[in-house]
Order: C-alpha cells, then structure tokens, then sequence
C-alpha cells in the first residue's frame, strides 16, 4: 500500500511539472510576442507647425458689383454685368502657424476637436484688364423707336486684389490608432482675414442712327453721332482691410508617435472660402508639425 502511494505521488509530481512546460496558448490564453499594443492618444495635444500654401483667386466677376452700380436701372445692366473681366490668379506661399485640441479615445477609435492657426506670409493675387469697346444695339429694355436705331459702345478696364494673411480652423478629427500611427480625417469651420480691393472704369457712348424711307420705299440709315454718357463713365472702387471671410475645411493627416508623447504629424488641407467682393477663393495647404499630448 505504502509503494502504490509513492508511486501515485511521484507520477502527479511529473504531471504537473509537465503541464508547467506546454505553451501559454495551449492554456488558453495569448502570450505576450502575440498581442498588440495600442498607443494612448487620449487627452489634450499642442504643436507648432510649417507649411505651403496655394491659392485660386477667380477675378472673373469681381466688378460686376461695381458695373451693377455704375449701371442700375439702365438697359445696359443685365448685359455688362455678363462680362468676364479679369482672370484667375493661383499664387504660392509659405507659412507657420500652431494648433491644440483635444482626443477622446475608445478602443482604436480616436475622435477630436482642435483649433488650427496658420500665418500665411505673401499669398497675395492680382489681376488687371481692359475691355471694349463692346457694342449692344438695341438692347433689352430700349424704348422701340420705328425710326432709329440705338447702339451703345462700352469700354471698361478694372483691376481686384486679394491677400490671405491668415487662417483659422475649427475642426472635428476622426481617426484609427494602430500601433504608434493616428491616420485621420478632419473638416470644419474656416475663417480667413483677408485685404481686398476692386476698381472698374467705365467708358460709354450712345449713338442714334435714323433710318430714312424715300418716295420709292427704299430706307436708308443715317449714321448718328457718338455722343459721350457722363452720367455712366465712371470709375468706382472699393477697398477692404482685414476682412474676415468665413468657409469650410476638409482634409487628412497622419500622426506618429515617436517618443512618450512626442509626435510629428503631416497633413493635407483644402478650404473653401464663400465670396468676398463676387470672387470665389480657395486653398491647398501641406504642412509638417510637431506636438505634444499632456
């Protein structure tokens, strides 16, 4: 009895140290080279950052709300203010700037919000032109005279301005964290300070031509002669400094973690802007930052 004792002790002795040498995962559970480690982005972030910036100014209609005064309640309105005067301009500048938000974590989801400023240094676009002398012959809204015929000639020559300085955004942040990597998406609210400027000079003239009918029914035209409408050759202008001109921002980014809460980031952003002065302006911006999360 005392030998089958013994011997049932030393054979669970083995059984048990065996058991101590299977693999973890043989026990059910995962050993640690298998699992992966997701960094913590939760919390407060500040940074500095530089950039490139590009910019579309279109100047195409630009005066037309100056033409519109110049010409109100005149048959040469509607048609002028068709007119594509001026040209685009795209312009290139640099710039730096700084942001700080705050991440709010669950599992690998990472949300935010963050306010970014940037300085944009010389993203400044320019466009001047000259148009005309354009004829309209009886235009729209001219009163119906059976005896003559009315042609205008107008002539004008303008010029708009515009300079981002700089820009402020408020963004929501969406992102996925794996590893030490935070790729995301962002969009929000834009404002930009702007100085803005337009001026357009008009040139009219009116000419009345009368057309003749002879005692054989054969007419014939007469020319009239020009005659200069000071009361629609103007010029007018319009300037505005410091403008804040709000729109809208979408883009992407990606963060890495490179030591503690150390972080580097590189992102992409568009901004679209609403109309200042009938000119629609948009911005390209690629920028390299550094951060810190508290």
């Amino acid at each position: 009895m005392r030998r089958f004792l013994l011997t049932a002790v030393v054979v669970g002795l083995a059984s048990g140290a065996s058991a101590a040498d299977l693999p973890d995962y043989l026990r059910g559970s995962i050993p640690p080279t298998l699992s992966t480690t997701t960094r913590n982005w939760d919390g407060w972030y500040v940074g500095g950052q530089i950039g490139y910036s590009s910019a579309n100014m279109d100047f195409s209609q630009s005066v037309v709300g100056l033409t519109n005064s110049i010409f109100r309640n005149t048959v040469l309105q509607q048609p002028v203010s068709q007119l594509s005067l001026l040209n685009k301009a795209n312009v290139q500048g640099t710039g730096f700037g700084a942001f700080v938000g705050r991440n709010y974590q669950w599992d690998d989801l990472v949300f935010g919000v963050e306010a970014n400023y940037n300085y944009v240094n010389s993203l400044a676009g320019s466009a001047s032109a000259s148009l005309g002398p354009l004829e309209y012959v009886n235009p729209g809204g001219q009163p119906a005279s059976p005896n003559t015929i009315t042609h205008y000639f107008v002539r004008l020559t303008g010029t708009a301005a515009a300079q981002i300085k700089d820009v402020i955004t408020f963004r929501g942040r969406a992102g996925w964290a794996t590893d030490n990597f935070l790729p995301y998406v962002f969009g929000g609210l834009a404002v930009g300070r702007m100085d803005v400027s337009r001026s357009v000079t008009s040139a009219v003239f009116r000419q009345d031509d009368t057309i003749t009918t002879n005692v054989f029914g054969v007419q014939t035209i007469v020319p009239g002669t020009p005659v200069k409408l000071d009361q629609l050759s103007l010029t007018s202008s319009q300037e505005r400094t410091n403008n804040f001109v709000v729109g809208w921002t979408g883009g992407l980014g990606l963060e890495y973690m490179l030591w503690n809460c150390l972080f580097i980031r590189g992102e992409w952003e568009y901004i679209k802007f609403t109309q200042v002065m009938n000119t629609p302006i948009t911005m390209n911006s690629a920028r390299f930052g550094v951060g810190y999360k508290f």
